[in-house]
């Protein structure tokens, strides 16, 4: 049987802007995913905190994306914008849909599951799926879309207004056992 490659991450696609820090309480980076981050346990957006971005930052946004979904297109787990850049940390389960712990203004978007909320893990059976949280700084204090966009238009007017990207990496693997 042939091994497939695993696709790029998606910023390898992006223009190439200056990187600061994101840090977690809940995920280290490269490491598996606990259970609080898995759809079916915990389904709970990770704490994040980020710092070291450009002083001219005017917003933040923060999305989870799965690469290696076998859609040919990955899997949006959340996709989060207008985030006011005088906050520079999320509890985790900022992003449950019920906007608790979200700062006034944000947006979330539907994610790949059809919610406006955190959706966590959820690769196929004895697959191991890297899962990419990035914190983007922006340049201006609106985005732009509304709350009805697809992740793929958030995407677009992300790619013209970030100046800066923080990127955390986890990984899962669902067990191949009932």
């Amino acid at each position: 049987m042939t091994e497939l490659k695993r696709p790029p991450l998606p910023h390898d696609f992006h223009p190439v802007v200056p990187s600061f820090s994101v840090v977690s309480d809940d995920i280290a980076p490269g490491a598996k995913l606990a259970d609080a981050q898995v759809y079916a346990k915990g389904n709970t957006s990770p704490h994040l905190r980020w710092e070291g971005f450009p002083a001219e930052t005017k917003s933040f946004a923060v999305t989870c994306f799965d690469p290696d979904a076998p859609t040919g297109s990955g899997f949006w787990h959340w996709v989060l914008f207008d985030i006011p850049a005088s906050v520079t940390e999320l509890p985790a389960g900022a992003g449950s849909g019920k906007f608790e712990g979200l700062p006034e203004g944000a947006v979330q978007v539907r994610n790949d599951y059809g919610s406006k909320d955190f959706g966590g893990a959820a690769p196929p059976a004895g697959e191991n799926h890297r899962y990419v949280f990035t914190v983007y700084a922006v340049d201006q204090a609106k985005l732009g879309p509304g709350a009805e966009v697809s992740p793929a238009v958030v995407g677009f007017n992300l790619r013209f207004h970030t100046i800066a990207r923080a990127q955390l990496l986890g990984e899962y693997e669902a067990s191949s056992k009932g």
